[in-house]
């Protein structure tokens, strides 16, 4: 029996899906480098600041922000996987994401690392809450819609 057009999933589920699982997973790459303490990693990420500075940063994060790191990336990895499988816990997975950002970043840019500066300490924290607010609005309005199960 052929699907109707309604069973299909449209383009734009499919690219923001993508576009989010790669988004999400160098979130997650990010994550696994930085806790495996690659210094060569971090000189590369963040060229002006100490590897040891950075790492001593990370280890001082409160234990809420650090939670909210790891919800941040994780959750977001999931939500794209479950945006991608057409699943409404895309939708919660988004929701958790965007609160850990909130937590995890808020505290970034209220005490930011030492030696970073600029663009960096202050603009990609913002912008990373507004692409997982996006996500989390995004996944909502196609639960609302009936496309995601």
């Amino acid at each position: 029996m052929a699907s109707s057009a309604q069973d299909r999933t449209p383009v734009h589920l499919w690219a923001v899906g993508i576009l989010s699982l790669l988004w999400n997973g160098f979130g997650c790459y990010d994550y696994v480098m930085t806790r495996m303490r690659d210094t060569g990693y971090l000189k590369s990420m963040m060229p002006d600041v100490d590897p040891a500075a950075a790492l001593a940063y990370v280890d001082g994060l409160p234990i809420w922000a650090s939670i909210g790191w790891g919800l941040g990336v994780w959750l977001g990895l999931a939500g794209s996987i479950l945006l991608l499988m057409r699943s409404r816990h895309a939708v919660l997975a988004f929701g958790v994401s965007l609160i850990g950002a909130v937590l995890g970043l808020g505290y970034q840019l209220m005490n930011p690392m030492p030696g970073m500066t600029g663009f960096m300490a202050t603009g990609m924290p913002i912008i990373i809450i507004l692409i997982a607010l996006g996500l989390f609005l995004y996944a909502r309005a196609m639960a609302k819609k009936g496309l995601l199960a």
